[in-house]
């Protein structure tokens, strides 16, 4: 049984990319709340649904690809059929491909699949999870974009940046449709984190030391950070709340000259 209290108790989330990194970390921050998560990856989750398990929570995995249509329509109706309903989306699921750079040198390759999991995806979740929410009663979407969509990077990452805009934009344009159906939809904007998907786009120390020069606070951010935020904009006490970006970003985008 889930827990009696939290601030997610009642709730079912449904969480993307959520079998290692930030999504991990999200889904057992969740589960601590009260709320029954399910683990859509691409890559196996049982390890992660054990763990929560193991801490007293709930949690089913399905296997999940964000650029399917069909994969994403079985994941929301497993997460119906498991739980009986859905009350939070949160679309995590993203990458960050190391070849990304500038916009005369990234191949069409990279900026395609970038736009197909990091836009399509998120984009494909509300499609199918709105309607499971509305039968709901409603609920909250939190589409994870990034710092970087509202200031450029200090690293060429073109095809991200791109990406994470658009997910800004289209998490805007649902709020203002769905505002008065009881589902809100907001941005969360992570700055950099220390996950091995950062790491290894910051391959060396060059790249860390060039990235953590921006950070007014002088550090990466840690997954629980990140967690905590999306738990605020999943929960109820963010119920006021749509359309908005919430940036977590050690004071990147407050900066005009970088503290030395």
């Amino acid at each position: 049984m889930g827990q009696l209290s939290g601030r997610l108790s009642g709730k079912v989330a449904l969480i993307t990319g959520a079998s290692s990194g930030l999504g991990r970390v999200g889904a057992e921050r969740f589960a601590a709340e009260g709320a029954q998560v399910v683990i859509a990856d691409v890559n196996d989750g049982d390890e992660a649904v054990e763990a929560i398990a193991a801490a007293g929570g709930e949690a089913t995995f399905v296997r999940c690809d964000v650029t399917d249509e069909a994969s994403i329509e079985s994941a929301v109706s497993h997460a119906v059929e498991t739980f009986g309903g859905l009350h939070v989306l949160y679309n995590n699921a993203g990458v960050m491909i190391g070849d990304d750079d500038g916009p005369t040198n990234t191949s069409m390759e990279t900026y395609q699949l970038t736009m197909d999991i990091n836009v399509k995806g998120v984009l494909l979740g509300c499609k199918y999870a709105i309607p499971a929410m509305l039968a709901s009663g409603g609920g909250s979407i939190v589409n994870v974009a990034s710092f970087v969509a509202h200031m450029g990077a200090a690293t060429p990452q073109i095809a991200y940046t791109a990406s994470k805009g658009a997910v800004l934009a289209m998490t805007r344009e649902i709020a203002v449709i769905y505002a008065r159906q009881g589902i809100r939809a907001n941005a969360l904007c992570p700055g950099p984190i220390m996950t091995p998907m950062l790491a290894k786009f910051l391959s060396d120390d060059e790249k860390r030391n060039r990235r953590l020069i921006h950070i007014p606070m002088g550090r990466f951010g840690e997954p629980i950070e990140i967690a905590n935020g999306a738990l605020f904009l999943a929960s109820d006490e963010s119920s006021w709340m749509t359309g908005q970006s919430l940036i977590i970003d050690g004071g990147i985008t407050s900066a005009y000259v970088t503290p030395q």
